[in-house]
């Protein structure tokens, strides 16, 4: 059964989903929970606390998707099923994406080791492909930064109308395919 902070959580996921994070309130948020206006500030100090929260669910929600989606691969697959599941991840969920890897000041412990999750999840991913796969670089932490940035970088063009702006573009799947080839050192990139 779900405790009263994971439906106000929920709430302002939902709220957040249909218009960012200038349509959460904690009004609001307590209403969508069914419980008083007054009853979110008993388990959030403010809406960036509760905002916070949101992230870190989401940021473990993506860990998660990672290790499954890499789980039943070998090798570079592993981290192209990985990142795959990142894209798919964001585009589903773009306010989601945004809040999570938008700009946060302060500390905020939950979502700092949500965050911390997160890349662990990508590191032990590329870690287990390299040992499968010689044809991978060495550099495990130069390469899981590789692959995460050029992720983002995708989902942020994808979500900005960017990528498909012309009849047969590419989509960051398809990137993310070309990518790995690269990374493992099987040819240049397609030119069109």
């Amino acid at each position: 059964m779900a405790t009263t902070r994971d439906r106000l959580i929920d709430g302002a996921a939902a709220l957040l989903d249909e218009g960012g994070p200038a349509a959460v309130t904690l009004r609001e948020v307590g209403r969508r929970a069914g419980v008083s206006h007054n009853a979110p500030y008993k388990h959030f100090r403010d809406k960036r606390d509760l905002l916070a929260a949101i992230a870190a669910d989401e940021l473990r929600v993506l860990a998660g998707r990672l290790t499954e989606a890499a789980a039943g691969e070998t090798g570079a697959a592993r981290i192209g099923a990985a990142l795959h599941a990142y894209v798919g991840w964001a585009v589903a969920a773009p306010e989601r994406f945004r809040l999570v890897f938008g700009a946060w000041t302060g500390p905020h412990a939950e979502l700092e080791d949500a965050a911390q999750a997160a890349v662990v999840a990508i590191t032990e991913v590329v870690t287990a492909a390299q040992a499968e796969d010689e044809a991978l670089p060495r550099g495990t932490e130069r390469l899981v930064a590789l692959l995460r940035s050029t992720a983002h970088g995708l989902v942020d063009l994808e979500l900005a109308g960017h990528l498909r702006k012309r009849p047969g573009a590419p989509g960051p799947d398809d990137l993310i395919d070309e990518l790995i080839t690269l990374v493992r050192g099987g040819g240049t990139a397609q030119r069109h």
